[in-house]
């Protein structure tokens, strides 16, 4: 049946990808989603309040990532750090999550910050301590780290030896190898110049710098910066040893693909909605067959695109919106309100990009649900 959505009439899918759970640990590359949080829609809070989270749904989308053999980057910008979830909600999802991943078995590895931090300066002193307090809750959680771009250093770094110094601590205080995090303006403005340059050629020389400095206490690096030649530059200058995780939801098919030089793993915030298929396409990978990969993997680019289309960093509304039409929460609430970041005509064509790709379990709920947004938010035409 006929769906009129904003765009134009739509005859929506009938039939879904078959992508069960289950198969062989993916084995060429490492991968794991950023994850969204589900909130609690009947929370009754104010704008200023902390976050009210749905827990029982937040761990089952995660359970639903590692059944398809995916890792989980928990705590990380599309879990909404620092646009609605505050550093004592990330703790308690940083806590769950890890002894949820223990139970199951799953890879998970977890953002830290400094978001802690009251508004407004902060000294270097100041920043490298709230840096240590979330490490030292990630490692004792038993999860890995992802030492994740500061809004607080990038304000009280004068310039590159801040960065260099500031690094050099965390790394030695890390028991495990971490993953650094280059988290680009386009996701976050409060982070741009950070290495201690708006020149990227700088920057990157920076950052180059910290990892060859301390190579045996990074595990990989995951740059977001929406810049394929960039990332291939990066990739091809690092140690032996140093993985690089892509972190480019424009580009990641020909990324992790690789070439005759090297190839990127994944650390995507994508791989939340395009879990399932993004396991069957690197399993597919995994057999050597690079272009039955891209098969899978290219046609999912434009949905990607849409969806993280500037401002990128409201992405995440249109994460937990096809969360929600795939059935994996029962609303489409977001903390912070944030679900009104995105136009209806902009969540329409997501999901009918989305509705093409097969993405949706049940499309028949999907397109329930969407019928039922447009009667609620756009009225009937």
């Amino acid at each position: 049946m006929t769906i009129h959505l904003p765009q134009g009439p739509y005859e929506p899918r009938t039939t879904p990808l078959d992508l069960a759970p289950g198969g062989a640990p993916l084995a060429s590359r490492t991968v794991f989603s950023a994850a969204h949080v589900v909130a609690d829609p009947y929370a009754d809070i104010s704008p200023d309040s902390p976050a009210a989270v749905d827990w029982d749904a937040t761990l089952a989308f995660r359970r639903h990532l590692w059944s398809h053999g995916l890792g989980v980057a928990e705590a990380m910008d599309t879990a909404q750090r620092g646009m609605g979830l505050d550093w004592a909600g990330a703790a308690e999802l940083i806590r769950r999550s890890a002894a949820e991943a223990k139970s199951v078995g799953g890879a998970i590895a977890c953002g830290v910050g400094t978001d802690q931090l009251p508004a407004g300066p902060a000294t270097l002193a100041e920043v490298r301590s709230a840096y240590e307090e979330q490490l030292a809750l990630v490692e004792e959680s038993g999860a890995q780290a992802i030492l994740m771009a500061s809004r607080a250093l990038a304000a009280a770094a004068k310039g590159p030896q801040d960065y260099l110094d500031m690094y050099a601590h965390l790394l030695r205080q890390a028991t495990e190898p971490v993953v650094l995090h280059w988290l680009g303006p386009m996701f976050d403005p409060a982070l741009d110049g950070y290495w201690g340059s708006t020149d990227l050629d700088a920057a990157t020389d920076t950052f180059l710098q910290v990892i060859a400095e301390h190579p045996d206490k990074v595990d990989g690096i995951k740059i977001s910066l929406l810049d394929a030649e960039r990332e291939i530059g990066v990739r091809r200058r690092l140690p032996s040893g140093v993985r690089c995780y892509t972190g480019d939801d424009f580009n990641y098919p020909e990324l992790i693909a690789g070439d005759d030089r090297g190839f990127s793993h994944a650390l995507l915030g994508i791989f939340d909605p395009l879990g399932p298929l993004a396991a069957h396409a690197v399993r597919v990978l995994d057999t050597g067959d690079t272009k039955g990969f891209r098969e899978l993997l290219d046609p999912t680019a434009e949905l990607s695109r849409h969806l993280f289309q500037s401002p990128t960093r409201y992405y995440k509304t249109g994460v937990v919106f096809l969360a929600w039409l795939a059935g994996h929460q029962d609303h489409f609430t977001m903390v912070g309100g944030l679900q009104s970041a995105r136009s209806l005509p902009h969540l329409a064509k997501a999901y009918e990009l989305a509705d093409r790709l097969g993405l949706f379990p049940d499309p028949e709920l999907a397109e329930s649900r969407m019928r039922a947004l447009l009667t609620v938010n756009g009225g009937t035409r």
